[in-house]
């Protein structure tokens, strides 16, 4: 099998996105980490209602977060076309001074422009 096969250059670009959008969250660009994001994008995450569009996220990014800053650390990355699947680790501070160190998985689909179209997001952490 060829490496065209293996790993054809759509996924690879879906790939680079979804590591730029990590390298700029953890640097705090905001405007930078929603212009990866198409216009009607949907970001489904635990504990807060569908955050949508730019608006919403521009808002979340920068108030509703309860994160004040930290550091994504990818383990897994996983492409299939224009869905691409992470897994790994963050460390950082919230906002309430509080330190944390947790796992989480994350899911992508991207549009033609390689845009994200939805995200959700997963945290290995006890609820029930």
């Amino acid at each position: 099998m060829t490496a065209e096969h293996r790993d054809p250059p759509g996924e690879r670009d879906a790939v680079a996105r979804v590591r730029e959008y990590y390298r700029l969250v953890d640097a705090s660009d905001v405007p930078g980490l929603v212009s990866l994001f198409a216009d009607e994008a949907v970001y489904r995450r635990p504990g807060y209602p569908p955050i949508r569009g730019h608006a919403g996220l521009e808002s979340f990014y920068r108030g509703e977060r309860v994160i004040e800053r930290g550091r994504h650390t990818l383990d897994t990355v996983v492409a299939d076309g224009r869905k691409v699947a992470v897994t790994g680790a963050f460390e950082g501070d919230l906002k309430d001074g509080r330190h944390v160190s947790l796992e989480f998985a994350d899911v992508f689909v991207l549009d033609t422009d390689r845009r994200f179209v939805r995200r959700d997001t997963y945290f290995h952490t006890p609820l029930v």
